[in-house]
């Protein structure tokens, strides 16, 4: 079996993992992190999106083993000694989410998405999120969310000023 290093959520884990595990099964398996679901198993819902080296990418399609050597963060790993992180906390203030399935995923694309665009427009967050799917909010919170976070997380010197 092949050993893997990687970093999850700050923490280094060494394993022997067999290579056809998924990492969102090695994620929530092996190291405990439920806060990744398990939705489609078929990369289509975006439910199990995580950082990988700051990228997002579906953990149902990526092997644990391809994790090796790199930085993943899950939902978990977000906001700094107990507070949330300024796109979880506008998840909430937002009421972008209803029964709660999609959200670590759709927080995790979220993040990524404004890696690329700090200042996207709403049909920028849209397209932004397309592999991400949502059953029950409609998606109208979920864009209100990202817009307000993006607003939250750009620097001072960036933020809008008004006149």
């Amino acid at each position: 079996m092949p050993r893997i290093r990687v970093d999850v959520d700050g923490a280094t884990y060494e394993d022997d993992v067999e290579p056809r595990v998924l990492l969102v099964h090695y994620l929530r398996d092996r190291l405990g992190k439920v806060g990744t679901p398990v939705g489609c198993d078929t990369s289509n819902c975006g439910a199990c999106t995580v950082l990988m080296d700051g990228v997002s990418v579906k953990s149902c399609s990526v092997l644990a083993v391809q994790a090796d050597g790199r930085d993943v963060t899950t939902v978990e790993g977000l906001g700094l000694n107990g507070t949330e992180h300024p796109m979880q906390r506008a998840f909430h203030e937002e009421h972008a989410l209803q029964c709660g399935y999609c959200t670590p995923g759709m927080i995790m694309a979220s993040i990524d998405l404004l890696r690329e665009n700090a200042d996207p427009s709403e049909e920028e967050i849209r397209d932004g999120l397309e592999g991400n799917l949502c059953r029950c909010t409609g998606y109208q919170n979920i864009v209100r969310a990202v817009r307000r976070a993006a607003g939250e997380m750009r620097e001072p010197s960036e933020r809008e000023v008004a006149p």
